[in-house]
């Protein structure tokens, strides 16, 4: 008998490769991209700080056009000293790079800082910053939400004198109130007016300052899935807090280049060295890295904590319904509970130290009546003894 041998099964054909491109999902991207170029952006930059830090120039220098003219000194001197009130200044523009549009929006605070008595002089840029949120969700809540305004702001760059110590008291107070409101970036300004050495210290103590009285500074997102751009997101944030320098100018290096720059007797401080200053790094920051994340912060955090807030303590949600929070009434407020609750304290103190004193005084006079006392024993003893010694001597026996 013969036994035979188990079929063999053929292998399959082979498969011929899928040249599909897919369903398109890839596309997405592209999609996106054409709807931003054509619709464009909004971007709305606060400049915050005193007068004479170079914030106009350095607004100009940014964008490489005169988006803001430059102030008279001598002018601004003279309203500041008669006009004592911070007043916001908007100042607008429309850029264009490679067929790409963005609405740009500066808000400037002259005024603020230049008196003697700063106390409320953040009141009107906090106000400013609430009233667009506030106007931007009564937008929203309309029946018709078409040609919406927005002024929202999306960064605040905060500019700090290069006095080389620290923070002041109202640099302080100011960023507390704006950090928990905006997009906040500390700026040093003319940086190039400071050692590397002193420019090292004083940014030491300014982030000491802000890790310890617990200010929000923005923070851009490092981690990335390619390592070059978390190394450059990271390179940045060192840099924080940022030391500028403004200029419009071209100057002539001694090597014989043209940059923007400061000529001075000693050389020239360059705008876009990273050795001089970190311009450059602050303007990757605002513009070419992370404009986006600015604007998309703005939107899910800022703007949603002021939403949350207004309609939790709003009645069925009419923005009408409460009138918008008003941050010097608020202040005023406070001011006024400070002292009521301060002159309680100092009548209270002053109950006690009159209620002290008469137990004192009663003590006294507890004292005084018990040595009065014994002061009557001892003469009703003497008047006693005299009385006995008296009518028992021997010469008024004999008698």
């Amino acid at each position: 008998m013969t036994v035979s041998s188990p079929t063999e099964v053929a292998p399959p054909p082979p498969r011929a490769p899928i040249t599909s491109t897919g369903t398109g999902i890839a596309n997405l991207p592209n999609q996106r991209h054409k709807i931003v170029a054509k619709n464009g952006a909004n971007f709305t930059l606060m400049v915050c700080g005193e007068s004479g830090v170079g914030k106009t120039t350095f607004v100009n220098t940014l964008f490489t056009s005169t988006i803001k003219e430059p102030k008279n000194l001598s002018k601004r001197r003279l309203r500041s000293n008669n006009n004592k009130t911070v007043q916001i200044q908007i100042t607008k523009a429309e850029l264009e790079e490679k067929m790409f549009k963005v609405k740009l929006t500066i808000i400037d605070t002259p005024g603020f800082g230049d008196y003697v008595n700063n106390r409320h002089s953040w009141i009107p840029i906090v106000n400013f910053i609430d009233d667009q949120h506030e106007r931007y969700m009564r937008q929203e809540q309309q029946p018709s939400r078409e040609g919406l305004v927005d002024m929202r702001v999306h960064a605040c760059l905060y500019f700090i004198k290069p006095t080389g110590h620290t923070l002041s008291p109202l640099d302080i107070e100011v960023m507390k109130r704006l950090g928990s409101r905006v997009n906040l970036i500390p700026v040093i300004a003319k940086a190039d007016t400071l050692t590397p050495a002193d420019l090292a210290k004083f940014k030491q103590n300014i982030r000491e300052v802000i890790s310890a009285q617990e200010i929000q500074v923005y923070s851009c997102p490092i981690e990335s899935e390619d390592e070059m751009t978390t190394k450059r997101n990271a390179n940045i944030m060192a840099a924080l807090p940022f030391a500028v320098i403004g200029s419009t100018e071209e100057v002539v290096t001694p090597d014989g280049r043209r940059v923007k720059g400061r000529q001075y007797s000693w050389g020239c401080a360059e705008v876009e060295n990273d050795e001089h200053c970190d311009f450059r790094k602050l303007r990757s920051l605002l513009i070419r890295t992370h404009m986006l994340d600015l604007i998309t912060t703005t939107e899910e955090l800022h703007y949603e904590n002021y939403r949350q807030t207004q309609m939790e303590t709003r009645k069925f949600g009419d923005p009408r319904s409460q009138p918008t929070e008003n941050a010097k009434f608020k202040e005023e407020e406070e001011m006024l509970r400070k002292r009521f609750t301060e002159q309680v304290k100092a009548e209270e103190g002053r109950f006690r130290k009159w209620e002290q004193q008469l137990l004192s005084e009663r003590d006294r006079l507890h004292k005084e009546l018990e040595q009065q006392s014994e002061r009557i024993k001892e003469l009703q003893s003497e008047m006693d003894s005299y009385y006995y010694n008296h009518h028992n001597s021997p010469r008024a026996v004999r008698r």
